[in-house]
């Protein structure tokens, strides 16, 4: 600036300022240079002002009284339409305890506790994905900190949702209510600014709620800095723990928490609340392709409600003028299931042992887009259903009335045996499909093996005819443990029997020589007679002690009444050992001379009979090695 004479009565600095006002302004030179770079912007919004402008000057109205069109401009209903999409999993979150399905028991126990003023300082929500723990740590805060909406409410169950701390809460900005993810804030400076904080009291709200989301995550340093102060917190501090994995947790942090498990909701329960939420956006929906999300959401809420979203943004692409369907066979496509109907033919064809249709069924499935490992998992869904409409003996749990009529046929013709044995089948084929480099092949194969191996007898029913075959031609007439098929004329199989009957007495008994007596009384005595009080008998040869005295003071002791023992010359029943190994060798020679055996033989010629080895009774044979 400079005194100029041009201008005397103007003052040194106003010049500057109408030099500053002639110098383009810091928005207009960032104005320039977007332009520069992007290009002018449209000239479109000019000519609409033009008109709401030029008029002014003119003392006429006419220009007021137009105004009225302006709110008809669209340019109010611009942020609405601005607002992105939010998914069903965020916005249906429940807001109540009422909303929270399936958990009625932790609401019922935290009610009671609100009511009582019996609140826990900590508390901890565990269970599988989906089922509400964050949802539920955050009704908890809302529950702690309403004031209702008079403002003067307290800790209710019920929260208005119209306070100002509820409606924080519900938007994640209040103060005083702290969410924090232990999966980014694992380590000991996180929990020390916790410890530091909660010295200071609530701003604005009842209590200060620190809610630590996947707790597990937190170093073990950091759940050792965080104990003292989750053991003794000050009165206005609440914590609310969320995890899936509580075994990760230290039992130190379990002890000092209230702990909740968050059930899975039951597929019922789900479909009622998907088709529920499908009314509430206007979307029509079957029963059947609802029912397939809830099963396929594991009893998960929000894996449910994805499902649901992406099954309704499927279902907007063939929508028409009846508006928009979730039909079961667009959900069936999106899943990659198999289709009901060809799950029940394919598993029509197993029990029928068709193999042709069997694979003809399976390379139709591959080519729709179902996986192999999917097609194993239906039939041993299916299986897993005919087992239980078999425990259970009433109508069949299914979605249709066709696979109601299925499950209980099949139910009724197959036996309880063939059903586990099918079971077992197929869980061995689904490890072998999961792991395979061919899903389609090993598919193909476990199928087929569960085909063939229905003509098998099951373990039980061939011991059954081992049995039934080696006791053909009267080997078993003799009676049970060696009955008397070989026995004397004076006592026959009676003696046999009641004799066989008083060794096991002896045998059971408590008599200090029991075991050893008894094993005398099965190898050295060949029953000549026997009578109450009296036992006449003959030992084999190679035989010289005498038991004689032994055996009167046993049988003295076991009835109480003095027998009359004589042992004599001459030749008696075969003693019971005797009896054994002559029905051993008898049921080995008939086994022999079996038709299956020969056939054995024939396509096995060094093929042996290999009979059990029974160890002596009281001791382990150690003499044996393998």
């Amino acid at each position: 600036m400079s005194d100029s004479p041009e201008n005397p009565d103007t003052p040194p600095w106003a010049g500057d300022d109408e030099a500053d006002n002639a110098k383009p302004s810091a928005t207009e030179l960032e104005a320039a240079g977007q332009n520069s770079m992007f290009g002018d912007p449209e000239p479109a919004p000019a000519p609409a002002l033009t008109p709401a402008t030029e008029p002014a000057p003119e003392p006429a109205p006419a220009p007021s009284v137009e105004q009225p069109s302006v709110p008809a401009t669209p340019a109010p209903e611009e942020p609405a339409a601005a607002q992105p999409y939010r998914v069903l999993a965020r916005k249906y979150r429940p807001q109540t305890f009422s909303e929270l399905i399936g958990q009625e028991p932790m609401v019922r126990t935290l009610g009671n506790a609100i009511e009582r003023d019996r609140l826990a300082h900590a508390f901890l929500m565990t269970g599988v994905r989906g089922v509400g723990k964050t949802s539920t740590a955050r009704l908890i805060a809302k529950a702690l900190n309403c004031i209702g909406p008079d403002g003067q409410g307290g800790p209710t169950i019920n929260s208005c949702g119209v306070c100002e701390p509820c409606v924080a809460i519900a938007e994640g900005r209040h103060i005083d209510v702290i969410e924090m993810d232990a999966a980014s804030h694992t380590g000991v400076d996180d929990v020390r600014e916790i410890i530091e904080a909660v010295r200071y009291s609530a701003v604005s709200a009842r209590y200060k709620i620190y809610i630590i989301d996947e707790v597990h995550m937190l170093s073990r340093n950091a759940f050792n800095a965080l104990l003292k102060t989750l053991e003794e917190p000050p009165a206005h501090v609440k914590f609310l723990f969320a995890t899936t994995e509580v075994d990760k947790l230290p039992v130190t942090v379990l002890s000092r928490t209230q702990r909740f498990d968050l059930r899975r909701i039951p597929r019922d329960m789900l479909q009622d609340h998907f088709a529920s939420i499908c009314r509430k956006e206007g979307v029509e929906a079957e029963d059947e392709a609802l029912a397939m999300i809830a099963n396929a959401a594991e009893g998960s809420v929000r894996d449910g409600l994805s499902i649901l979203d992406q099954a309704i943004a499927h279902a907007d692409l063939d929508a028409g003028e009846a508006g928009t369907t979730v039909r079961a066979a667009k959900v069936r496509d999106m899943l990659g299931l198999a289709d009901k109907g060809a799950q029940r033919r394919l598993f029509q064809h197993l029990l029928e042992g068709n193999p042709q249709g069997l694979l003809a069924a399976v390379d139709q499935q591959y080519a729709l887009g179902v996986e192999p490992l999917a097609l194993i998992r239906a039939l041993m869904e299916f299986t897993h259903r005919i087992a239980v409409t078999q425990v259970g003996g009433g109508e069949a749990d299914a979605s249709t009335a066709e696979e109601r009529e299925a499950l209980g046929e099949w139910a009724q013709k197959l036996s309880p045996g063939q059903v586990h044995r099918l079971w077992q089948l197929l869980i061995k084929g689904h490890d072998e499909v999961r792991t395979a480099p061919d899903p389609l092949v090993a598919a193909q194969m476990a199928l087929l093996r569960v085909l063939h191996a229905a003509d098998m007898p099951d373990p039980g029913k061939l011991a059954k005819q081992l049995k039934d075959a080696a006791l053909v031609g009267g080997i078993a007439s003799g009676g049970t443990g060696g009955g008397g098929s070989n026995a004397a004329p004076s006592g026959g199989a009676p003696q046999a029997l009641n004799w066989l009957e008083l060794v096991e007495r002896v045998d059971k008994s408590h008599l200090h020589n029991a075991m050893s007596l008894s094993t005398k009384l099965r190898m050295q005595v060949r029953v000549i007679e026997l009578a109450p009080g009296k036992l006449v008998f003959a030992q084999p040869d190679g035989f010289e002690e005498n038991i004689v005295p032994e055996i009167k003071q046993a049988l003295l002791e076991l009835t109480g009444e003095r027998w009359d023992i004589q042992r004599t010359e001459g030749e008696g029943a075969p003693t019971l050992v005797e009896q054994d190994e002559a029905l051993r060798r008898a049921q080995k020679q008939r086994l022999e001379s079996h038709p299956m055996m020969e056939a054995v033989r024939t396509h096995f010629p060094d093929a042996q009979l290999v009979e059990p080895v029974e160890q002596v009774r009281g001791r382990k044979d150690w003499s044996r090695t393998g």
